[in-house]
């Protein structure tokens, strides 16, 4: 999965695409890289950071979820907004990624009224609640594995109820959010406990703080924590990987995968399959 933030302040790459054509060559790179899954988002997600009304996410995300269908891509939108989701999916995008955790019903009724595939992210409270990055309360959590693996069990739940269907439903445990880096790095250890909940599981390591904690670095520094992070995702039973590196996470995975050292067979062939039940079917080729 890429990731396109058509947004002036994402944590990341914030103001590089958030214009038609910066967004349109960004959207074709990131196709010809091998995502096989584009994630658009029009609000920013980084520690601190305000919501964004609906009518100005829609205005910022719909001209690259526009040009993005009409080259054949897979497209998640990613939003906790129902009004965002359902205008998007109208445009044709088929993913709704939710780093609420389900917060708002309704974005699950939208979700399910498209027949579109939900990402459920685990998080605990609105990123305008975390101080910084990778700054959380350690004490929060008891055993922060399995506490975000039964949130996320609830949320499923909830989504279900809400009409979309399990097998259209991936989990993410959401590096980043409501957790501070060692927090991480154990969710990271332990990720095969989120395998065992039966839902296709997405891993959205790409530049985050926590590798910073081990190596003091900016985003754009953090390739090599990224790429070490994607494999043992991978290792450990991640269906998709969610990176702004397309390139060379899929090169690093498809070598891993090549040699037989590290099976990353969770890691899947086609987009297609989010969420179908197919995740332990061995792809041919790894999948970012």
């Amino acid at each position: 999965m890429g990731v396109l933030n058509a947004t002036p302040d994402s944590f990341s790459d914030g103001g590089r695409f958030d214009t038609g054509a910066q967004a349109e060559a960004r959207i074709e790179a990131l196709l010809q890289q091998g995502a096989d899954i584009l994630d658009i988002g029009a609000e920013s997600t980084r520690p601190g950071s305000q919501a964004v009304d609906a009518q100005q996410q829609i205005d910022r995300a719909k001209p690259a979820v526009a040009h993005a269908v009409s080259l054949g891509a897979v497209v998640s939108i990613d939003t906790t907004d129902p009004e965002v989701a359902d205008h998007m999916l109208s445009l044709g995008a088929r993913i709704v990624n939710d780093v609420s955790c389900g917060a708002n019903p309704e974005l699950a009724h939208v979700t399910a009224s498209h027949g579109a595939s939900l990402v459920l992210m685990h998080s605990r409270a609105p990123q305008s609640d975390m101080s910084g990055f990778s700054e959380w309360p350690d004490d929060d959590y008891d055993d922060v594995t399995a506490e975000v693996s039964a949130e996320l069990r609830i949320a499923a739940d909830r989504a279900i109820n809400a009409g979309v269907s399990p097998n259209d439903i991936a989990i993410d445990p959401g590096f980043g959010f409501s957790k501070n880096a060692r927090h991480c790095f154990e969710i990271l250890a332990r990720l095969r406990e989120l395998r065992n909940l039966g839902y296709a599981l997405l891993v959205g390591p790409g530049r985050k703080s926590f590798i910073a904690s081990v190596d003091p670095s900016g985003p754009a520094e953090r390739l090599g924590g990224t790429i070490a992070a994607c494999l043992l995702a991978a290792e450990r039973g991640a269906d998709i990987v969610r990176v702004h590196d397309v390139r060379e996470v899929r090169q690093a995975l498809a070598v891993i995968d090549r040699t037989g050292a590290v099976r990353t067979s969770a890691v899947r062939t086609s987009a297609e399959d989010i969420g179908t039940g197919s995740a332990s079917k061995p792809p041919e080729v790894p999948d970012a």
